[in-house]
């Protein structure tokens, strides 16, 4: 077994009884991005001189002390759009091309003192907005179960370089579906945490109301672990909740006896293939053999729920991303006549199309004489998908579902069509505009490539999540699968 085959608990063990070293695990993570990433194209930014200086250093502190945490000495993948202390963050775009941070992102401060190691920066869709990580202004990451296709959006290098065993674990951000729809194409765990469980502080922002940080990994036990690392109330993210943080591995309990699981309609009706939604029938069968019972249900407005997020997700963009102008950071166009011509030549040429063409949309609804047709009604569909979630919560423990409506597509294969895309997150968008906590799993494999089951639960109630999944997990073996490359 590789390294990254084993849980991280049982890193944690073999660290203990001086098996391994730190540094032998930073190696395995070097040498494998050596091996493979030339064909995965998951890292942007690679972090090696200080991970080695670090692996040597907790070498020395493993030498002298006992007592340390799950994390200590573990190689981490961050995504590229937490800004890390003098770790160039690009947010995969030319307009932040040579940006290194000055502070650190809140989850990095938190990885920090639990002693893990930052490996790299991984690729992702230019300011987290895409589907397939085909929008990032470098370079095309590509799925390690077959790399003519896409590894998901926006955190699709995240999700990548888990998958092809490059890093035990990541983080990603999830705006509309970004950590959950790729871990469901790369056949690994994802779960959006409930909005403000995680600090936003430091997380370069595109919607703020639905970006949430969240952990990717092989495991679920491992991503409870890396859950409990990183969330808590922090003063500096005026929209982190002061919510007691549980202890999210003591409800891996493997018991779902009597939990009632609720399965809407919406969730396995039109555009959702016959092959992915009899893997989700399939899941459920062994979730009723554990002990569980499930019924149909109805949440009527999901129907309304992509059109709503691309408002409000759109609106939200393009007054956050106001702020890449070229006075301050980043890139500047070298052709401006005055400031004016400067604001508009730098963001025409530091922008990709996409970024372009949410920030036109986002401005259009927020503008004098439509902000109350668009906007305004967009506020008000989202309560309505909330409460949708909150009257469906009142007879049910969890929502389960498919996470995508297919597994993972063909590079360019939707590229030409913006509306085909944004399909894709159909079955993810809706837990973000609620503000509910949602993990994708492996389920199943159509032709080779993985399907994701997403289970949905109530506020702040990750542990339920856990529990499910974990369940799911043990009575089946598809977490254990691995792409070969």
């Amino acid at each position: 077994m590789a390294l990254f085959d084993y849980k991280l608990s049982e890193l944690h063990g073999m660290l203990h009884k001086k098996e391994i070293s730190v540094s032998d695990l930073v190696d395995e993570s070097f040498k494998r991005i050596a091996e493979v990433d030339e064909k995965v194209q998951a890292f942007l930014t690679l972090n090696e001189e200080q991970a080695r200086a670090k692996a040597k250093e907790l070498d020395e502190k493993l030498a002298t002390e006992t007592e340390f945490g799950l994390l200590f000495g573990m190689p981490i993948g961050i995504k590229d759009n937490i800004v890390t202390k003098g770790l160039r963050t690009t947010c995969a775009s030319k307009i932040l091309y040579n940006f290194d941070p000055i502070y650190d992102a809140t989850v990095m401060e938190r990885l920090h003192e639990a002693d893990a190691i930052t490996i790299g920066k991984l690729n992702m869709d230019e300011f987290a907005m895409g589907s397939s990580t085909e929008n990032s202004g470098f370079q095309l990451t590509r799925n390690p179960w077959d790399l003519e296709r896409v590894p998901g959006g926006s955190s699709g290098g995240s999700a990548a370089a888990v998958a092809a065993g490059e890093v035990p674990f990541a983080l990603g951000s999830d705006t509309g579906g970004s950590i959950r729809q790729p871990a469901a194409f790369c056949g690994v765990v994802g779960l959006k945490p409930t909005y403000g469980r995680v600090s936003r502080y430091g997380l370069v922002a595109f919607a703020s109301s639905l970006d949430q940080i969240g952990p990717i990994t092989r495991t679920v036990e491992d991503n409870a672990y890396l859950l409990q690392a990183i969330s808590g109330l922090d003063p500096m993210d005026s929209t982190s909740a002061n919510v007691d943080v549980p202890d999210y591995v003591s409800a891996l309990t493997g018991d779902i006896q009597g939990l009632k699981i609720a399965v809407p309609k919406e969730y396995l009706g039109e555009g959702v293939s016959e092959e992915v939604r009899q893997s989700v029938l399939d899941a459920l069968k062994v979730l009723e053999s554990l002990g569980a019972t499930w019924e149909e249900v109805s949440l009527p407005h999901s129907k309304y729920a992509l059109a709503t997020y691309y408002l409000l997700a759109s609106s939200e963009a393009s007054a956050n991303l106001a702020r890449f102008d070229g006075v301050r950071y980043g890139y500047r166009t070298d052709n401006a006549k005055n400031l004016i011509d400067m604001y508009k030549q730098t963001r025409s040429e530091g922008f990709g199309n996409e970024v372009k063409r949410r920030i036109m949309l986002g401005t259009f609804a927020l503008s004098s004489g439509y902000y109350d047709a668009y906007y305004k009604k967009a506020q008000k569909v989202r309560t309505l998908i909330k409460r949708d979630f909150e009257n469906v919560f009142e007879k049910y423990d969890v929502i389960i579902g498919p996470t995508t409506p297919t597994p993972a597509f063909k590079i360019g294969e939707k590229t030409s069509d913006p509306l085909t895309m944004y399909a894709n997150d159909i079955l993810t968008i809706p837990v973000n505009l609620a503000g509910v906590p949602g993990i994708s799993i492996p389920c199943g494999f159509v032709d080779g490539l993985p399907v994701g089951l997403q289970i949905i639960g109530k506020h702040f109630d990750e542990s339920t999540i856990y529990r499910v999944a974990h369940a799911f997990e043990q009575a089946t073996n598809y977490h254990k699968q691995k792409p070969t490359l």
